[in-house]
């Protein structure tokens, strides 16, 4: 792109749109991106929060094309600076990447194609940002912008603080003229958003918190389900299909892989415990669908923007709600119906303290890593539509009603009175002078005769043993019910206590009823009717046609070497396959189809629609390649 055009270009949000139709191939941005474009263009910083899949790239990518000079973009991984690249290079834009994968002579040809403004885009990590001789050579480029991608990680309350994010606010400090800054993450509480204005000091910001409930989407947590059955069932049922299964700990990751395997089905892994050829292997597989299934620990993920996930599979609980909205938001980049199925187990708490007792830190910051466990866990339990309960996290306003696809509001099974149970459990728990925790009251309540029981003397408390027909793992799983709905609340630690809330005193008073869902016996299909199966495409689309286009775009992908989702997505290929493009500007009529794309890519697909309006039958071979 000619630089001294792009200076004299009026800095506005339609020159912004031209942009984005010709190199993006979309007609407007969403409500979300437009406010936050314009700030950037009005020359203010900005922080931007948007779910995975958002377009968040988009947000920084359209203001670097119009800016004077150089876009400066601290990305914390080497794969998620590689697909940007691709991405912007496949687009016909200018990009490039500094990092430990380059050789020193790769990385002074990048500098000096910087110097020469041959460059709109830079992806550095930030622990370049510390390195003297990498911070004189920038204070020489006109740098318009830095973009800080995955900024949550300045902030020690965040869930994956990296201290070389620091380093951001002395860089841009320390520069001839301060650009402007834009921060851009997908999740975080007010408290790490107000950790990334101060850390970054971003100077009188916009701020933008949008989008956080995807529509496509649908949420589900399922509890009670034989786990391992789950998953095989699910993965064999939608073999044509991408999806990703998170496991908490390498062991699961490795006999999951391996029983998926032994289906016949393509699955990879990818735990810290791999080789890095092994992780680099496994990850290029999945990204360039020669395996449709990746089972993987909470290493595997960040920055990866493969656009057709379809389902992403949690075989255990989190540790805490920002981990699993940006894990659980993998899928349906492209905006496509997708699954986010969550399988907890009580067992899974348990797990996730263990390993928070296995981190070193300090006691503060496992406090809180304990307080955002029991957020987690307390969306597990919630009977409430999951999409407000996520909302109301991370403090985005929303309307107050029912999303209608979430596992929540899909339940069908009967609503029943549990009032009297629970009014036994709060009078137990006062009994108990509010000292213990969920075990202990549910031992209390079967009527247990464990030594700890029986030294207390709470075998003489009038509450002992009202619940002797329950389970204790019942009577647990009510408690916890209680607890997410806010009539009790544990505190913080790793040995929490029950402690009543004020609702708790309305239904020992009798001003208030409590209501639970009956839990139904645990079958195969049930539970994989109640994770949301669906018809994956529009009615209009023609599957065999679709198929077809991703053949044609497989084929291009192998000849770029390069990830099939940058020559298009399933999105755009699912439009074609509706709209059925005759000509160039038919084709450029479709979501997600640029300019430079179509020059590019463009005439393979053109082809294939022009020979099948000749009389070609829909199951015919419309593209010779050879």
């Amino acid at each position: 792109m000619n630089v001294e055009e792009n200076r004299r270009k009026p800095m506005d949000l339609n020159t912004a749109r031209e942009y984005l139709q010709k190199f993006y191939g979309y007609p407007d941005f969403r409500e979300g991106q437009k406010k936050i474009v314009a700030s950037l263009l009005e020359g203010r910083d900005t922080l931007g929060i948007m779910p995975t899949g958002g377009g968040k790239s988009i947000c920084y990518q359209i203001p670097a094309l119009m800016f004077p000079g150089l876009t400066l973009v601290v990305s914390p991984l080497i794969s998620l600076m590689k697909d940007q690249v691709d991405a912007l290079l496949s687009a016909g834009l200018s990009a490039a990447y500094i990092n430990s994968t380059l050789t020193g002579k790769e990385v002074n040809n990048v500098i000096r194609a910087a110097q020469r403004g041959e460059l709109k885009l830079l992806y550095v990590a930030p622990e370049r940002l510390e390195l003297d001789w990498f911070r004189e050579e920038m204070a020489q480029l006109n740098i318009s912008c830095v973009a800080v991608d995955e900024a949550h990680c300045v902030s020690q309350w965040g869930h994956d603080f990296r201290t070389s994010y620091l380093s951001v606010a002395p860089f841009v400090k320390g520069l001839p003229e301060r650009p402007i800054l834009a921060a851009f993450t997908a999740t975080a509480t007010p408290e790490v958003m107000e950790d990334m204005q101060r850390l970054l000091r971003l100077e009188d910001p916009q701020v933008f918190v949008t989008g956080l409930g995807r529509d496509n989407l649908h949420m589900s947590v399922l509890r009670g389900e034989n786990k391992r059955e789950y998953v095989l069932d699910y993965a064999a049922s939608h073999t044509h299909e991408s999806g990703i299964i998170y496991a908490a700990t390498r062991k699961e990751v490795d006999d999951l892989c391996q029983r998926l395997q032994l289906r016949g089905l393509a699955a990879g892994r990818y735990h810290a415990g791999m080789s890095d050829e092994e992780r680099a292997s496994s990850q290029e597989a999945f990204l360039y669908d020669d395996i449709r299934v990746i089972v993987a620990t909470n290493a595997f993920g960040m920055g990866i923007d493969k656009s057709n996930v379809r389902y992403v599979i949690h075989y255990n609980m989190p540790k805490n709600m920002e981990s699993y909205v940006q894990e659980a938001g993998r899928a349906g980049r492209d905006g496509e119906p997708s699954q986010c199925i969550l399988l907890f187990s009580a067992q899974d708490i348990m797990t996730q303290k263990f390993l928070i007792e296995q981190n070193p830190q300090d006691e503060g910051r496992k406090l809180n890593e304990y307080r955002k466990l029991q957020q987690m866990i307390d969306y597990c339990y919630t009977t409430r539509c999951l999409r407000s309960a996520m909302l109301d996290y991370f403090g985005e306003s929303h309307e107050d009603r029912p999303c209608g696809t979430c596992s929540s509001c899909t339940d069908d099974r009967e609503l029943v009175d549990i009032t009297v149970d629970a009014q036994k459990i709060f009078s137990c728990i006062h009994r108990m002078r509010e000292r213990f925790g969920v075990s202990m009251v549910s031992s209390v309540l079967k009527g247990s005769r464990a030594k700890k029981v029986l030294e207390y003397g709470f075998d003489r408390l009038p509450t002992y043993g009202v619940m002797s027909g329950r389970t204790e793992k019942e009577i647990a799983e009510t408690i916890n019910v209680l607890i997410s709905e806010g009539y009790l609340a544990l505190t913080e630690g790793q040995y929490p206590v029950v402690r009543l809330q004020s609702a708790a005193g309305e239904v020992l008073r009798g001003q208030r009823e409590v209501t639970q869902r009956v839990p139904r016996p645990s079958k195969a299909s049930g539970g994989q009717r109640r994770s949301g199966s669906r018809d994956a495409s529009p009615s209009a689309v023609n599957e065999t046609v679709f198929e077809q286009l991703r053949l044609i775009r497989r084929e291009l992908a192998s000849r770029e070497h390069v990830p099939s989702y940058i020559i298009f997505n399933d999105a755009t290929l699912r439009e074609m396959s509706v709209v059925c493009p005759q000509s160039e500007d038919e084709m450029l009529n479709v979501k997600g189809v640029g300019e430079v794309k179509f020059r590019k890519y463009g005439k393979p697909f053109l082809e294939f629609f022009q020979n099948q309006s000749g009389g070609m039958e829909h199951g015919d071979s419309a593209y010779d390649y050879e």
